[in-house]
C-alpha cells in the first residue's frame, strides 16, 4: 500500500494557470516567424516537455538548422510571458485546493518543465508564491519530464520521501515522471484530452481541481 500523503506537488502549466492555449499560440507564432509552421495538434504532441527539447525536436523533424533554437526559444518565451501578463488566468479551484493543503498541514511544492523566467511570470500573475515550500524548474536540470528528476528533487527540498508525495498533473509526460518517482498522481486533463487512454496510468483522474480537492480530503481522512 502507498504511504501516507505528506506533500502535494503541483505541475504549473494547465494545473495552476490556464496557459496551454497561450503556449500553443506562442509556439505557432515563434516557430512560424522562423520558417517552421506548426499546427495546434503539433503543439499538443510535446505537452509537458521542456521548451528547448520541443524546439530541437521540431527542428530535427523539419531538417532545419539547430542554430535556430536559441532565437526561437527567445521569441516564444517573450511572447508567452506577454500573454501571461495580459491574459493569464488561474485554473478553477486553485486557491481552494491550495488552502485545503495548508489546512491539512500538507507540504506544498511546485515542479514545472517551464523556465524560471516563465515560472516567475506565472507566480507574479497569480500571486500564489506564499503557498509553496519548494519551487523548482526543470530548466537547468540534466533531464526534463518524463524523467522523474524534477519531482524527486522537489520532494528532497520538501524533506518528504517520494512515496509520501501526491502529484497533480495534466500531461502524460508529467504523469509518467511522477509515477517513475514512485509518487501517486491525480491527473486533471483538459477537456480535449479527457478521453486519452494513457491517463489510465494515473492513480486518480479528476474533472477539475475542485474534484481533486475532494479526492485529497478523502485520501487523508
Amino acid at each position: 500500500m502507498p504511504g501516507t500523503i505528506k506533500a502535494v506537488i503541483f505541475d504549473m502549466d494547465g494545473v495552476l494557470i490556464n496557459s496551454e492555449p497561450l503556449w500553443r499560440r506562442a509556439m505557432i507564432k515563434g516557430f512560424g516567424e522562423n520558417g517552421l509552421h506548426l499546427t495546434e495538434d503539433d503543439c499538443r504532441k510535446t505537452t509537458g516537455q521542456r521548451l528547448i527539447e520541443v524546439i530541437h525536436f521540431w527542428l530535427k523533424q523539419s531538417q532545419m538548422s539547430p542554430q535556430l533554437a536559441s532565437k526561437i526559444e527567445h521569441d516564444i518565451v517573450r511572447d508567452l510571458i506577454e500573454m501571461i501578463q495580459k491574459e493569464g488566468s488561474e485554473m478553477k479551484g486553485v486557491k481552494k485546493l491550495l488552502d485545503t493543503c495548508v489546512e491539512k498541514k500538507l507540504k506544498i511544492g511546485l515542479a514545472t518543465s517551464s523556465s524560471v523566467e516563465i515560472l516567475d511570470a506565472v507566480l507574479s500573475k497569480l500571486q500564489i508564491s506564499k503557498y509553496f515550500e519548494a519551487i523548482l524548474s526543470a530548466q537547468n536540470l540534466k533531464y526534463g519530464k518524463p524523467h522523474p528528476e524534477v519531482f524527486i528533487n522537489c520532494a528532497t527540498i520538501l524533506g518528504i520521501e517520494t512515496q509520501h508525495c501526491l502529484v497533480i498533473e495534466d500531461s502524460i509526460n508529467g504523469i509518467i515522471a511522477a509515477k517513475a518517482a514512485q509518487m501517486r498522481v491525480i491527473a486533471v486533463p483538459d477537456i480535449e484530452h479527457k478521453k486519452v487512454p494513457q491517463f489510465v496510468i494515473a492513480d486518480y483522474v479528476c474533472h477539475d481541481l475542485i474534484e481533486a480537492k475532494n479526492t485529497i480530503e478523502k485520501l487523508i481522512q
